[in-house]
């Protein structure tokens, strides 16, 4: 079992943080997800009949991610957190990508509701997973880039385990190392809010509509909640 902590510094800052962590075991990625199929194709319908837009950053879920960006130091505008580089990527192509059905799945989620999204293969997680401020010796490896190696700057927000840093800049982007393949059997996806208070509804709707996708093709799926009054959250 893999834990899932947010580290003290990181709650201190954030206190309305509100994380939905969605598992999944027995995942059967290479069969078809008919509904997964259907929920892209009906939120790019509704971009192209004009009557939805993703969220952009003057939107206040956008904007929050933005704010903390720079509050360690990372430019939002450059280095853009990963709802509002998905929502940019469909609102100028008119489409979202397919990469697989899970993560395609969480990629429709993220940015039907504006909010960040992510998933771990868990049988490639060593020990346990914090949220935590990054030290600047630690090694990340990106997502498509498997030899590259880059060390997050001090005071940066990552997701990391004993190995090393799962996530960069807390949502911009994904390790190599732990990406979910049609043959990722066991995964733990993140949706994530720093305004419990003002959009926690989203973010449970959220959580739901996400497990809802995976549950017909999984042997189990569960949502568990990670927040600075409840850190720590089994997967």
């Amino acid at each position: 079992m893999t834990a899932f902590r947010i580290g003290p510094a990181v709650a201190d800052a954030f206190p309305d943080t509100l994380i939905a962590l969605v598992t999944a075991a027995g995942l059967r990625g290479r069969e078809p997800w008919a509904d997964t199929a259907a929920a892209l194709e009906d939120l790019e319908q509704q971009l192209a009949d004009g009557a939805w837009q993703p969220a952009d950053e003057t939107d206040p879920r956008i904007e929050a991610w933005h704010t903390a960006y720079r509050s360690f130091g990372t430019n939002p505008r450059r280095i853009r957190p990963s709802v509002d580089a998905l929502g940019r990527r469909m609102a100028k192509k008119g489409a979202l990508p397919r990469i697989n059905p899970a993560v395609d799945s969480y990629n429709a989620v993220s940015v039907r509701h504006g909010l960040p999204a992510g998933a771990f293969d868990l049988a490639h997680v060593t020990g346990d997973v914090e949220i935590r401020y990054a030290g600047g010796s630690e090694e990340f490896t990106p997502l498509g880039e498997p030899g590259t190696v880059e060390n997050p700057k001090p005071g940066e927000i990552i997701y990391a385990d004993t190995t090393g840093v799962l996530t960069r800049h807390w949502n911009h982007r994904d390790a190599h190392r732990t990406r979910v393949t049609e043959d990722s059997t066991h995964v733990a996806f993140v949706l994530e809010t720093l305004h419990a208070d003002r959009d926690g509804h989203l973010l449970k709707a959220a959580a739901e509509e996400l497990r809802s996708l995976l549950a017909p093709h999984a042997d189990r799926t569960a949502v568990h909640w990670l927040s600075p009054a409840r850190p720590h959250a089994d997967a």
